[in-house]
């Protein structure tokens, strides 16, 4: 419980006062937003304010992690160490922060809204989620327990299995599923992120309710003494709750340069690293399809996007929204921004409730 506290502390501190030189960086190098012609017309003042925060994020993350590790080490020799699968979850972090960086810098040095080309975001998210997905069913530890399974899972894996089409077949499978959730929430986490804090404060709570998750399920792993007919079989469960801590730490950091007025936006390259943390944990914490619920914010404004486009095709040029995704409907009813960023953080606080509540409640029924 201390190195939770410590690596959040310590990721909260490096995106607090990190955060502000990094913005005169970007000052200097004249590295602002460009703001969409097609949005909210209240959103053309924000046009030159800092972007790329992401990178403050990612590496704050980043070294919050290896520096708790090393304290750690240094206190207890016996100590766990870094392990596979926080490696794995800086691995789809870090490199879907790099998609974004790129894709952030392009818009920048090309003075355009529209930054790499579909086909190139594409691949090159399909490139690092494949590789998280090969790689997360490999590492095996003493129980022979690996950071993911090709299980399907909910709460725990479930008996819904890529396997039984065969070892290579699920595999294969497995690979696409993986994706399909890392393509779903990296694209929530950045259609959400269209206003000042919004994002930010709604991943803030997510990462706490796996920070929590990860508590429960070291707690009440298989094969420890006394232990009741229901537990948990993840490997790693204590590190993925040491990084859900830290990314916590690092958001709450940023948020405060990043709220309303912002000082900075995370960019692309803040948006699908957290979009690809997000994913890591579903899958590796064996609570995919609880996602939907911890994550429902994220999976409301993704639907309004979806509901937006398919009606206006359908239905030759009509529209549900004011303005898709659902964050821009609201200000163009005419609620200030940050009244519709503080009314989202209560859905998203809601929904996160509701995930933890069912998770929970799963296992008291279980009993």
């Amino acid at each position: 419980m201390i190195a939770l506290i410590a690596g959040a502390g310590m990721a909260l501190l490096l995106t607090l006062l990190g955060t502000p030189l990094y913005i005169k960086v970007l000052i200097r190098r004249k590295y602002g937003q460009v703001v969409r012609d097609d949005g909210p017309t209240t959103h053309a003042v924000k046009s030159g304010t800092p972007t790329m925060g992401g990178v403050v994020i990612v590496l704050a993350v980043v070294a919050a992690y290896f520096l708790t590790h090393g304290i750690l080490e240094l206190i207890d020799a016996r100590n766990a160490g870094i392990t596979a699968s926080g490696l794995l979850v800086l691995l789809l972090f870090a490199g879907m922060g790099l998609v974004g960086f790129l894709d952030d810098f392009i818009k920048i040095a090309k003075k355009r809204s529209l930054g790499l080309r579909a086909w190139q975001k594409i691949v090159l998210q399909a490139a690092v989620g494949i590789s998280f997905a090969l790689m997360a069913l490999n590492f095996p530890d003493e129980q022979g327990l690996t950071p993911a399974s090709t299980a399907i899972s909910f709460l725990r894996d479930t008996s819904l299995d890529f396997a039984f089409f065969g070892p290579v077949a699920g595999v294969i499978l497995f690979v696409i599923w993986a994706n399909l959730i890392v393509t779903a929430t990296t694209n929530g986490v950045n259609l959400t992120d269209g206003l000042d804090g919004l994002a930010t404060g709604a991943a803030i709570m997510v990462f706490g309710a796996y920070t929590l998750i990860g508590i429960w399920q070291t707690n009440q792993a298989c094969g420890l003494p006394g232990q009741t007919n229901v537990c948990y079989t993840v490997r790693d469960s204590m590190d993925l709750a040491l990084l859900g801590a830290i990314l916590s730490g690092a958001l709450i950091g940023f948020l405060w340069w990043n709220a309303a007025p912002a000082k900075i936006f995370m960019g692309d390259t803040g948006s699908l690293a957290i979009g690809g943390a997000i994913a890591a944990f579903a899958i590796l914490s064996r609570t995919e399809i609880l996602l939907v619920v911890l994550a429902g914010l994220f999976v409301m404004i993704t639907l309004s996007v979806i509901i937006q486009v398919g009606y206006f095709k359908i239905s030759g040029g009509k529209r549900v929204f004011r303005m898709a995704p659902l964050q821009h409907h609201f200000e163009l009813k005419g609620w200030p921004e940050v009244n519709v960023v503080i009314r989202f953080w209560i859905l998203g606080g809601l929904f996160v409730a509701a995930g933890l509540g069912i998770f929970y409640s799963e296992w008291v029924v279980g009993l």
